[in-house]
């Protein structure tokens, strides 16, 4: 009997857990159940709870203490432990989301979700895509115009569409590296210095336009450079503030010359060596009425029979004019003066500050093919001055061996014989040509013992070095002028290295 009451208690018991985890107690006290202040559930024994799961898959929770059910919790309520303790460490931080401000990785419409809410506080909401066939969505051209910078490569199968724009096309232009911030000018204060305009682009017609001198490489510090090179004697050609073969090779004359070492890289001792030789690299200069008169001449023609009609093979602008006088190259001396008027007098435009031209007497002339330069010793065999020249060409090359200079003439005419010279385009009859800076020859004739050939001018500096010629010895004009005011009749000119004009006539 005793151990029949015994089984039947131990049943008994055992349907106990069973009831709950069947149903929710159907115990009809009064049950309160305080929800904390941050939603979670308050319970009255700290952390003494059992937890069930009935047939529907609601997880049950029951104090363990008092029996009594505190919350039942659908599947779709609650979260699972992993993310109950991620909620409940973020809430103790005081970085717990706020409402349903939740978002999972593994969530595809979370995330989605996620995304939307950033485009909103971004302010960059994009529409959901309309559905082709709701009969009320837009999808029509209007809602989903082209792109602005659509090229038309993409096909566009609305019948209506409007045509894509097409993109103006991109013109590369120079940058500009070449502003130089000249003196300040002593000059009344109504009048603008340059450096009031260095920074900005020339207006042509109310449009910005960019100069088309300005090229990469034109920098002050070699504008400097070769200003220096130019007070020593060692011209490099035109001044345009870019590193060349020209200054490459007047910045070995110069230390020749001068007995020194100096390096293109060498700032300091760039310099020192302005300092002592004249000061800085630059000067103000007031363009005068005599400047702004001329002569000038409109253009001068390729053709030699139309350049015999001219009156002078003179200058074409005072630009031109000016750039000459002061060792230049033009468009660099542009650049640096950008906005001025050149040919209003009393401009104040900013200039190169070469110095005192070479004035020791030259006695016996180098003329090396190889190096396109003129070497200028004088009567001790001392290096004086030197230049960069265009010394014939393949086809017309220059004399070899040693020639003597003959006469010297400042601003000569030009007598085209194409029966002795080469002959220019279809001219085929004797041409005289007036004196001018901008004819055949330039503004001085060095003649040579030997018939045609002769050390000259040109009428563009810039290509000095870089061209050829038709057999003779080509300067920029400045040079051609000091070299011809150095030398006298009998000063010998040899002509070493390259070929020559009896070597080619053998061939």
């Amino acid at each position: 009997m005793f151990r029949t009451i015994f089984a039947l208690t131990a049943l008994a018991t055992g349907f106990v857990p069973f009831a709950a985890l069947a149903s929710p107690t159907q115990d009809n006290a009064t049950r309160v159940v305080r929800a904390a202040d941050n939603g979670g559930i308050l319970v009255a024994q700290d952390g003494n709870l059992d937890i069930y799961y009935d047939a529907r898959g609601n997880r049950v929770i029951v104090d363990a203490d008092t029996g009594k059910v505190i919350a039942i919790q659908p599947p779709q309520t609650r979260l699972d432990r992993r993310a109950l303790r991620r909620e409940t460490r973020l809430r103790e931080l005081g970085r717990a989301p706020s409402g349903d401000d939740r978002y999972y990785l593994d969530d595809p419409e979370d995330m989605a979700r996620f995304r939307r809410k950033q485009l909103e506080e971004e302010g960059r909401v994009i529409p959901p895509p309309a559905d082709e066939y709701d009969a009320n969505g837009d999808n029509s051209v209007d809602a989903y115009p082209p792109a602005p910078q659509d090229d038309g490569t993409y096909d566009n199968t609305y019948p209506d569409a409007r045509p894509p724009a097409k993109p103006g096309s991109i013109k590369r232009q120079p940058l500009n590296e070449a502003s130089i911030d000249p003196m300040q000018p002593s000059a009344p204060a109504e009048q603008a210095a340059p450096s009031d305009q260095t920074g900005l682009p020339p207006k042509l017609g109310g449009k910005t336009t960019v100069d088309p001198s300005l090229a990469l490489g034109a920098r002050q510090d070699v504008a400097a450079l070769q200003v220096l090179l130019d007070r020593g004697g060692a011209s490099p050609g035109v001044i345009d503030g870019r590193f060349g073969s020209n200054v490459d090779k007047a910045l070995a004359a110069y230390n020749e010359i001068t007995g020194s070492n100096l390096k293109s890289t060498d700032s300091t001792g760039i310099q020192a060596a302005l300092s002592q030789s004249g000061g800085d690299p630059f000067a103000n200069y007031t363009i005068t009425a005599e400047d702004a008169a001329g002569p000038y001449v409109a253009s001068i023609p390729e053709d030699y029979s139309q350049k015999a009609q001219l009156n002078c093979m003179c200058y074409t602008s005072v630009t031109e004019a000016l750039a000459e006088r002061f060792h230049m190259d033009e468009n660099y001396l542009k650049s640096i003066n950008k906005g001025l008027d050149f040919n209003s007098p009393g401009t104040i435009i900013k200039v190169a500050n070469f110095g005192k031209l070479v004035s020791t007497p030259v006695a016996r002339i180098v003329a090396d093919k190889t190096k396109k330069e003129v070497y200028a010793y004088d009567a001790g065999g001392k290096l004086v001055a030197a230049y960069p020249a265009t010394i014939g060409s393949a086809d017309t090359p220059s004399p070899t061996g040693i020639h003597a200079v003959s006469r010297i003439a400042l601003d000569p005419n030009y007598t085209y014989n194409p029966n002795i010279n080469f002959k220019q385009g279809q001219n085929d009859k004797i041409l005289t040509i007036p004196p001018g800076p901008n004819g055949p020859v330039g503004s001085v004739w060095i003649a040579l013992d030997k018939p045609t050939y002769g050390i000259h001018g040109t009428p563009e500096p810039s290509k000095i070095g870089k061209t050829e010629s038709h057999g003779c010895v080509r300067l920029t004009n400045w040079d051609a002028r000091e070299l011809a005011k150095l030398v006298s009749p009998g000063v010998t000119v040899e002509f070493v290295g390259g070929p020559s004009a009896d070597d080619v006539a053998q061939q």
